[in-house]
C-alpha cells in the first residue's frame, strides 16, 4: 500500500533539511564563508555566543563563524549523527581545531589543539537554517587550549 502524500512530503522535507545542514557543515569545514548565505537565513539567530562579545542580533552568526575560522588554522566539524524531524535537525558533532589566530576570548594564539563533542540543534525555514542552539563542552575546550575560564559577571 502506498504511503499517504503527507508522509511522503514530510520525508522529503526531512531529507532536504539534512542536506542543508550537511551543506552548511561542509562550507564551514572548507572555509567557504561566501557560501554561508546559501544555508543560513539572512536573519539567522544563533542562541549561543560563539564569540565573546558577539552582537546579539539576527544575522550576527555570519560574523561569529567567520571569526571562529580566522582564530583556528585547523578547524573541523564532523557530523557523527544527524537526527531530523519536521523543521528540526539535531547534529551530534566532534569539533576540533588548533588556535593559531586572534580570538576575542584569547587574542594571543596558544597553538594548542582541542577536540570536543557538541550537539547543535538547527531550526530550518524555507530550506535555510533560521535558528541554531548548541550544547558544548566549553570547559574541556578551554582546558585543552590553555584558555582562562571567564570570570563570573
Amino acid at each position: 500500500m502506498p504511503e499517504p502524500a503527507h508522509i511522503t512530503e514530510n520525508k522529503q522535507v526531512i531529507t532536504e533539511n539534512k542536506r542543508v545542514v550537511e551543506g552548511f557543515l561542509a562550507a564551514v569545514n572548507e572555509r567557504r564563508t561566501e557560501d554561508f548565505a546559501v544555508f543560513l537565513a539572512p536573519d539567522v539567530v544563533d542562541h549561543n555566543k560563539i564569540i565573546h562579545g558577539e552582537e546579539d542580533r539576527p544575522g550576527a552568526a555570519f560574523e561569529g563563524f567567520a571569526q571562529q575560522l580566522a582564530a583556528f588554522g585547523q578547524f573541523a566539524v564532523t557530523a557523527e549523527q544527524l537526527i531530523a524531524e519536521g523543521g528540526t535537525v539535531v547534529a551530534r558533532l566532534t569539533v576540533s581545531g588548533t588556535h593559531t589566530g586572534a580570538h576575542p576570548r584569547m587574542p594571543e594564539p596558544t597553538h594548542r589543539s582541542f577536540s570536543v563533542e557538541q550537539i547543535w540543534i538547527f531550526t530550518l525555514r524555507g530550506s535555510r537554517i533560521a535558528e541554531i542552539r548548541a550544547v558544548s563542552d566549553r570547559l574541556g575546550m578551554f582546558l585543552q587550549l590553555g584558555w582562562d575560564w571567564p570570570a563570573a559577571g
